[in-house]
């Protein structure tokens, strides 16, 4: 799951992306509306922590802007404030939770673990393909009683091409996704870890194989009989 955080608060905000990359987020952070905004538009994240009292754009005026435009990635409003008014103001401009400040790195991580199922409340920590069981939490494979532990970012590619299943995932999608909007990252690092995931599916000896369709992108494909 990739995370957005909007904080000018720059230790705050460094904070919370450590609490949650320790549990297994993807996270971005940027600390003025404006970035905010052009980086929620890029419809890369599954949720955006967001704070009110931001320079450029405060967050109403970001999520008023971003809802009007059709974005609707998940949204926790974070703000100092407490008033009835502010929470009902960012619930009406389509807020999926508020959060005052100051609160529990628990609280927040329960949140976002309830907000990230509010669509698919009987999902499991679990993903099945072919011969393969991927647990989530876990970050490990089995096949027939053997398992192999996946690194964080093995974690988050296998999740995103289990996701698409026998959809061709694009290199662009894969690189957004994993390392960032504003990454770095180039189609090498895409292949280099394709072959870590390949190794260790070869490893438990699975009918599940990725497989490169040409200048398009990877998808997960089952060979033989299961």
């Amino acid at each position: 799951m990739r995370v957005l955080i909007i904080e000018d608060e720059s230790h705050l905000a460094e904070a919370l992306a450590h609490v949650l990359k320790d549990n297994k987020y993807i996270v971005d952070t940027v600390f003025d509306g404006e970035d905010g905004y052009h980086y929620i538009m890029s419809n890369i994240y599954d949720l955006v922590i967001l704070d009110v009292m931001l320079p450029k754009m405060n967050g109403f005026q970001i999520l008023k802007q971003v809802r009007s435009e059709g974005n609707h990635s998940l949204i926790l409003m974070l703000t100092a404030k407490s008033e009835v008014e502010d929470k009902i103001m960012g619930l009406n401009l389509g807020a999926d939770d508020y959060l005052p400040k100051p609160f529990n790195t628990s609280e927040l991580l329960a949140r976002i673990k309830a907000l990230s199922r509010r669509n698919k409340p009987f999902e499991s920590d679990t993903r099945e393909y072919g011969d393969l069981v991927f647990n989530i939490s876990s970050y490990q494979i089995h096949k027939n009683g053997r398992s192999v532990d996946l690194t964080h970012l093995e974690g988050q590619l296998l999740e995103l091409l289990m996701s698409g299943k026998n959809i061709i995932i694009p290199k662009e999608t894969i690189i957004t996704k994993l390392w960032g909007y504003d990454s770095e990252a180039d189609d090498n690092n895409v292949e280099v870890y394709i072959s870590f995931l390949r190794k260790k599916l070869k490893y438990l000896e699975s009918r599940v194989i990725i497989k490169n369709t040409r200048n398009v992108g990877y998808s997960l494909e089952v060979i033989g009989n299961v």
